[in-house]
């Protein structure tokens, strides 16, 4: 096993397994660590655990956990793998899971890289830009339950963790990966404990991957995966055929969104103009026990051969704002999530095979309540988001990370799976 991902949620594990498949690496992704003596033929694993909101040494502990199961099974290398945005909060969880997995494989210095310029997200001086915009200033500063005040993302990182941070910039990119090795050794040697790294486009991930090709542990978004399954020109095999065990099953299709982003209100609206939808009503996920079979009867009405019907619960920031002050933020997203689990499994009951699920959250929860333990990686609908195949049920689930894929991501979704 060349590379072991311990990634911190559900979409954010396929986003990187996607990466790696579109790189030729054949990639199975697991939802948990397995409870018994699997054994995988991979040259990547994914696990993907519910570990980025969740307290923090719940975090440190199944963090630890995936990583004693990957070093069990002789792993090469180890990737904590976390949102493009960084999405965490002044306590964690990615600066203490970081610091425990550093300390768990003897080592004090690791690379800081939450990048993936295809989608947007670039570093520029150790600042996190969302398309252009600095972190702070994107929609992330809205994010329910890890909004993102800071763009720097030295400064984030040393307030949740034990250590100091430097940043390598984009002119050392520049200049190659050999001047990036010399500026983290410098960066080490001084007595840091983070490199952020610079990427301003797909060139700078080609050349940190290289840099980076003999470090034990990294830390980052898919952008870095992507530089590095680049470098490694001996496992390189055929992408096709990498993907072709998660190739989507066919049968009746359902979307499920439960992300309040930015892109995926504009996605849903833009659904909504061609396809049957109803909205999450927040109060009787709550309160009303038979609500959620009522939804369901409502998406098994609907007529076979179009657009698949979609469930959703995402609204704008105004919106959501009323429905926290009303309910409470936790309160009211536990129990939308509840919602769309029960669903899933009552539609799963009544012969849907096709799930495009929107927001991190959701995806976990939905993933989860199917008792899917793991996954073979199919193709990319839009970059970070493959569609995947269920081990052992014909089930097949697109999971998208809230601000990923375009405006007709959810049409895309279907046109691909045919």
């Amino acid at each position: 096993m060349r590379l072991g991902v311990i990634g911190d949620d559900f979409t954010g594990s396929t986003d990187i397994a996607g990466f790696l498949v579109a790189n030729g690496l054949r990639t199975v992704q697991l939802n948990g660590v397995p409870e018994d003596a699997l054994q995988v033929d991979a040259d990547a694993v994914v696990i993907s655990l519910k570990t980025r909101s969740c307290p923090p040494q719940q975090a440190i502990d199944e963090s630890l956990a995936a990583l004693r199961w990957l070093q069990a099974r002789d792993c090469e290398q180890f990737f904590f793998k976390y949102c493009s945005t960084f999405d965490s909060t002044p306590k964690g969880n990615i600066g203490p899971v970081t610091d425990a997995l550093l300390d768990a494989l003897g080592e004090d210095f690791t690379v800081i890289c939450p990048v993936l310029p295809v989608n947007g997200r670039t570093i520029y001086n150790g600042y996190l830009f969302v398309n252009g915009v600095p972190l702070n200033e994107s929609g992330m500063r809205h994010h329910p339950v890890t909004p993102m005040t800071d763009a720097n993302i030295m400064r984030v990182m040393e307030a949740q963790s034990r250590g100091k941070a430097g940043n390598v910039p984009s002119t050392v990119m520049d200049q190659g990966s050999r001047a990036v090795r010399a500026a983290l050794a410098e960066l080490k040697a001084s007595g840091l404990r983070y490199a952020v790294l610079d990427a301003l486009n797909d060139a700078h991930l080609a050349v940190m991957g290289e840099a980076v090709a003999d470090m034990m542990l990294v830390t980052g978004g898919s952008g870095l995966a992507d530089g590095m399954a680049r470098a490694w020109i001996d496992l390189r095999g055929d992408a096709a055929k990498a993907a072709e065990g998660g190739k989507p099953v066919k049968g009746r299709a359902v979307v499920l969104s439960g992300s309040c982003s930015q892109m995926t209100n504009a996605q849903v609206a833009a659904y909504r103009a061609e396809a049957p939808s109803i909205a999450v009503d927040v109060s009787r996920c709550m309160e009303d026990e038979g609500y959620t079979a009522e939804l369901a009867e409502w998406v098994k009405a609907q007529a076979q051969g179009g657009p698949a019907p979609m469930v959703y619960a995402t609204m704008p920031p105004d919106e959501l704002k009323k429905v926290q002050d009303r309910y409470g933020a936790a309160e009211s997203s536990e129990a939308v999530e509840r919602n769309f689990g029960r669903l899933a499994q009552l539609l799963e009951q009544a012969g849907f095979e096709q799930f495009v699920v929107a927001g991190g959250e959701t995806s976990g929860i939905v993933t989860q309540s199917l008792g899917i333990k793991g996954f073979a990686i199919g193709p990319q609908i839009a970059p970070g988001v493959p569609w995947v195949r269920a081990v052992g049920k014909n089930l097949s689930l697109a999971l998208k990370s809230g601000n990923f894929g375009q405006e007709r991501f959810f049409f895309d979704a279907q046109e691909i799976a045919g």
